[in-house]
């Protein structure tokens, strides 16, 4: 038995497949032309305890660890869902962390607990325009002014920006640049909070992207999560289960894409045989399984040492760029394999084709993972 195959994550699978079922399967599609997933999911997802897992139970979660949002992602996604739903459903993932984190029962009040029961939604707003990877850059300011910051600058590639009724936001309380960070909650409904164009992306069609604009937005002092200048901490402190989460997502869809092509190839005939009876296909299948079931075994083992506690942050960057070149060879040639009808939007494949090419973007890109290895290779 390994870590995630517990009695109790069985039942988690077992519960979290008959939501994806009786939820998701029979909208998806429309969600992916609507460019968003409704707000009324997130109700769903609360009611039978997904949206609250990994989140204690004394701010409003269902409990569970690291581990056991790790099963749920991945159970998601192996029972028909997909990694563009992950980001849409579970953004409060990385916007609440944060909060929790800091202690601050008000924040906790008037964000978490309602965020956890599907009555609101969070997003995280870190990335600007001509920042990319770079946090310590940041130029989006906050000035104090009394028990107010007013807040000046723009954010760009926002998940859920759109949907969300409140953003986690990195500002700089220094000069721009200066490194010097600071989070706050903003209210959309604030004056001067302004939620620019919906991005329209490659892929993860159903999970809305916006950019965003901050004039002379007043935000109270009592929205800041922990002290001034403690930012950039507090951000770099959740990349760990960000990069898992992200890390997840790549190898199911990798593993799902292994079924759809296993399914393809058995039903599939050409010139009178099976596309499965072919040494070439059937080495092209072991191929993908192995990448996949070996960058799942992979992020499991790093996902329990960041579970225990280990500063494990190199390994972190290692499973995720194990699991984004499993992703990214598996969905290519379970697309191959798929022939002409992988090319259409009917084909699970094609979804899973463009959705995965943002999980070596998204939380660090392999760039910035190889170079998170290096540094920890002593170079």
């Amino acid at each position: 038995m390994t870590i995630v195959d517990t009695p109790e994550r069985r039942q988690l699978r077992e519960l979290t497949r008959a939501f994806v079922t009786r939820e998701v399967l029979p909208h998806l599609d429309g969600w992916e032309r609507a460019g968003e997933v409704p707000r009324e999911l997130h109700v769903s997802a609360a009611k039978v305890g997904l949206l609250g897992i990994g989140f204690p139970e004394r701010i409003g979660g269902s409990g569970g660890d690291l581990l056991d949002s790790i099963v749920v992602t991945e159970e998601i996604i192996r029972s028909g869902g997909s990694s563009g739903l992950i980001a849409a459903l579970f953004t409060h993932g990385i916007a609440l962390p944060h909060m929790v984190a800091a202690g601050n029962e008000d924040l906790v009040d008037r964000y978490v607990r309602p965020t956890l029961d599907g009555a609101m939604i969070g997003a995280l707003a870190i990335t600007e325009p001509d920042g990319g990877s770079d946090v310590a850059a940041i130029r989006t300011h906050a000035r104090r002014d009394g028990d107010h910051y007013v807040v000046n600058g723009s954010k760009t590639y926002i998940t859920s920006g759109v949907r969300a009724d409140f953003v986690t936001t990195a500002v700089c309380t220094d000069f721009p640049g200066s490194g010097s960070l600071t989070l706050l909650v903003i209210d959309k409904s604030t004056p001067g909070f302004t939620v620019g164009r919906r991005l329209e992306k490659l892929g993860w069609h159903c999970s809305d992207t916006a950019e965003l604009s901050f004039v002379d937005v007043r935000v109270p002092v009592a929205n800041r999560i922990g002290e001034e200048d403690t930012g950039f901490l507090a951000i770099v402190q959740n990349f760990a289960a960000e990069r898992l989460s992200l890390a997840t997502q790549a190898y199911a869809t990798a593993q799902r894409c292994v079924e759809l092509a296993v399914c393809w190839c058995r039903d599939r005939s050409t010139f009178g045989r099976p596309l499965a009876s072919r040494q070439l296909i059937r080495h092209r299948l072991a191929e993908m399984h192995t990448r996949a079931e070996a960058a799942r075994a992979y992020v499991h083992d790093v996902a329990a040492r960041v579970a225990a506690g280990e500063p494990v942050v190199t390994e972190v960057a290692m499973a995720k760029n194990v699991a984004v070149a499993a992703c990214d060879f598996v969905v290519d040639a379970a697309l191959q394999l798929h022939g002409g009808y992988g090319y259409l939007r009917d084909a699970a494949v094609e979804r899973h084709y463009r959705d995965a090419r943002i999980l070596g973007i998204g939380g660090g890109t392999t760039e910035i993972m190889n170079e998170i290895i290096v540094k920890g290779m002593g170079l």
